[in-house]
């Protein structure tokens, strides 16, 4: 009995131990980090995390630096920035915008929340207020725009990170607005287009746009300061070789920004650019997540030795005629899994514009991603379902419903609370890059609930076809596990592989359909975390089929923790 809990020990082991790493990161050199929430001026509530290094007192007020994500992202996106501006003496407010993590909705709403954000930062007696610097990912360029266009005279200097002046969503930029500007946009940029009107980001040095902010007719040259740093003027462009997710996740987009503060304020730690840490807390929360995996399966497989939980574990076969021992039939099985792996690749597209098209956000279904996701889950749902009659048949396991749903509540509750002492302990979440797990505030939650319906019934559809078509105890566990893997998560590693292929060698993401499909940039990035969200869900699907010979409590666990990943970790656009 002891070694069915040893995997939710090692989870628990991991998660600890990654969880330290990221703090003791984040905390380096007397770093202070809090978890604040503060009132907007429309009384809204907005939350931040806030950096505070040694060397800010009242009585030495450090420089303050406003650092804000992107969209559909939240405040420890920008964790990066946020340490190494830390180190070097600089006070630091990581914001949520408006409808993003704990910050109240919607989305777009009050400047995304930038207005705010600043005012925040500058009431801290522990800000030097005549020393402020503003840095913004994305749609977090266009908050400190904001910002700047709010309090035009309480900000010495900005960067932008893969944003822009100007239209849709900020005030046009001109060779005195905003005040000492670095720009850092990538050479294989997604939404060149939707920032500068280039459909290439390596043509952005020549865009109209970009030349009316620099104040020049000619192409811009990345690194050189146009304009006057004393002025106020000054104006840099930088042009790493990476990709727009990639520039939060950059040392050298980070070292941009470091370097261009270590010029236009003054005061702090100086360190040199090259000098960074923050990767370790990647690692850290990277750790931390792959053990909640292991700890989830293992609190599952420890749960079952529980007497009320006996009757889900899989009989041992008495004559050897177990219907899950079936011989593949390889022509079929090939077939299957070709079929798995294309078809939500090839809906993905098409159902996020039908659903940004055709299901907006609204106070019953407030997240217009997590409306895309949803249907694009009910597409797939209706397909496996036409689907099903030509899989094989297998046993199938009565009278476990009400087992399976208390069995997958207990397991993702006990995940849920591991996660939340993380936080109270440590100030982390778990995540790597943009795969973040989050606790989520109460109206998440209640918008958890909305949600969970529709993805639920995708996971029981979609799992049972799965297990019909792959999952065999005549094959070994590891044939199994990488069958499924593949068969949910590889159509999307290859749809990437395509987009990104393309946009290496001819600089722009390929558009399916020129005239429907839209937000090609946008949902391509979104694609990403599909990849290893839909391997773990293979590995929780597999792990406990294989002991209790059923879908239904794997497909009821995935179902909890993917609406409660997704519903916490996008934006909401509606008033809930």
């Amino acid at each position: 009995m002891r070694a069915r809990w040893t995997l939710a020990i090692l989870g628990a082991a991991m998660m600890v131990a990654g969880s330290l790493l990221a703090h003791l990161t984040q905390t380096s050199g007397g770093i202070k980090i809090e978890d604040i929430r503060f009132k907007g001026a429309k009384g809204n509530t907005m939350s931040a995390l806030l950096y505070t290094p040694p060397n800010a007192t009242p009585q030495t007020p450090a420089p303050g630096i406003l650092a804000v994500h992107g969209y559909i992202n939240s405040r420890e996106t920008q964790d990066g920035f946020a340490i190494e501006f830390a180190r070097r003496g600089y006070v630091v407010l990581a914001l949520d915008q408006t409808g993003h993590g704990y910050s109240d909705g919607p989305a777009f709403s009050n400047g995304f929340g930038g207005p705010d954000g600043l005012a925040k930062l500058r009431s801290l007696d522990v800000v030097d207020k005549t020393n402020i610097g503003l840095e913004g990912h994305s749609m977090g360029g266009w908050t400190v725009l904001a910002a700047a266009t709010a309090m035009p005279n309480d900000y010495k200097a900005m960067v932008l990170e893969g944003s822009s002046t100007g239209k849709p969503f900020a005030a046009d930029g001109t060779p005195t607005w905003p005040r000492n500007l670095a720009l850092v946009f990538a050479k294989y940029e997604e939404f060149s287009t939707l920032m500068w009107g280039v459909p290439k980001a390596r043509d952005t040095v020549s865009s109209p746009k970009l030349w009316a902010l620099f104040g020049t007719n000619a192409a811009v040259e990345p690194g050189k300061v146009y304009g006057d740093l004393a002025a106020g003027t000054a104006r840099v462009l930088y042009t790493p070789a990476i990709t727009h997710p990639a520039e939060h996740i950059s040392h050298e987009a980070i070292g941009y920004a470091l370097d261009w503060f270590g010029k236009t304020l003054t005061g702090g730690t100086p360190l040199p650019a090259s000098d960074q840490i923050w990767f370790r807390k990647e690692i850290g929360t990277g750790i931390a997540l792959l053990g909640f995996v292991a700890f989830l399966i293992g609190i599952f497989d420890g749960l079952l030795e529980a007497r009320m939980f006996a009757r889900l574990i899989l009989p041992e076969p008495t004559d050897g005629t177990m219907p899950s021992q079936t011989p593949v039939n390889r022509g079929r099985w090939l077939g299957a899994l070709i079929l798995s792996v294309l078809i939500p690749a090839l809906t993905y597209y098409p159902a996020f514009t039908l659903a940004g098209n055709w299901v907006k956000a609204s106070p019953w279904l407030p997240q217009g991603i997590t409306n895309q996701i949803m249907v694009w889950a009910l597409i797939n749902a209706a397909i496996a379902l036409v689907l099903m009659p030509f899989a094989p048949k297998r046993a199938s396991r009565r009278g476990i419903i009400g087992l399976s749903i208390a069995i997958a509540l207990a397991t993702v509750a006990s995940g849920y609370l591991a996660l939340w002492l993380a936080d109270l302990i440590f100030t982390v979440d778990f995540r790597f890059w943009i795969v973040a797990l989050k606790l989520l505030n109460g109206k998440q939650a209640l918008m958890a609930l909305i949600y969970l319906a529709p993805i639920t019934l995708f996971f029981v559809i979609a799992l049972h076809v799965m297990h019909r078509n792959f999952s065999t105890l005549s094959a070994s566990r590891s044939a199994v596990y990488l069958t499924n893997m593949t068969a949910l998560a590889f159509g999307f590693a290859l749809l990437l592989g395509i987009q990104y292929g393309a946009l290496f060698l001819n600089g722009q993401l390929i558009d399916p359909a020129p005239a429907v499909i839209t937000s090609v940039p946008l949902n391509t990035i979104v694609a990403i975390q599909f990849v290893p969200l839909m391997a773990i869900v293979a590995v929780i699907a597999t792990f406990t089929w294989r002991r209790t010979g059923s879908s239904l409590p794997g497909a009821l666990i995935c179902s909890l923790l993917v609406t409660w990943y997704v519903v916490a970790g996008t934006a909401t656009q509606a008033a809930f």
